[in-house]
């Protein structure tokens, strides 16, 4: 599934840095308005880190309440051995197109934070590497566990950055940020 969904995001990211009628290519679209909550318009960055914390937890809040309720037991069950889960009458197919479409509706709720904070989006902001990424924080922190990509986000960008206030020499701080990666 993983390898699928990455064949899948070079095949759509060569469609949208060709199809320059919707996506204006390489250059992207600009002029992406900044998030207007009641009449509220968030513009400085400060106000930003508490309308993504709110988003945050309202998505922590979304996912432990599905993890947390029958339908997530089912999804432990697929998990656990899709052929019981199965036996046991449960429909698969549909359980893994609902949790699929919640994924996508997430993720759509991130992209659409993150384009109306850099006000501009193209194509390549969304590279295979940034997908490679995203998985490498939810296998670091594990996967099994709702706080687990948290624990990987920590792992992977807290701590790398960290070092940036230590007093060592780029030399040595650039190779240190990947052998910790």
């Amino acid at each position: 599934y993983v390898v699928a969904s990455f064949g899948l995001q070079v095949v759509v990211l060569a469609v949208f840095m060709n199809w320059t009628d919707l996506t204006n290519g390489h250059a992207g679209l600009p002029g992406i308005p900044r998030p207007n909550v009641f009449g509220w318009v968030i513009d400085e960055p400060f106000e930003y880190v508490f309308l993504s914390v709110a988003f945050a937890a309202l998505t922590y809040a979304v996912c432990w309440r599905l993890t947390n309720s029958a339908f997530g037991r089912v999804l432990q069950a697929i998990r656990d051995d899709e052929i019981a889960a199965q036996a046991m009458g449960k429909n698969v197919v549909q359980v893994k197109i609902v949790v699929a479409s919640i994924s996508s509706a997430l993720g759509a709720m991130a992209g659409s934070l993150y384009a109306h904070y850099i006000t501009y989006i193209n194509p390549s902001s969304f590279a295979l590497h940034e997908s490679i990424f995203i998985a490498s924080l939810v296998i670091l922190g594990g996967s099994e566990r709702l706080a687990g990509p948290i624990v990987g986000a920590f792992v992977l960008l807290a701590i790398p950055e960290a070092l940036k206030f230590l007093a060592i020499p780029d030399t040595v701080a650039a190779p240190l940020r990947q052998v910790i990666y």
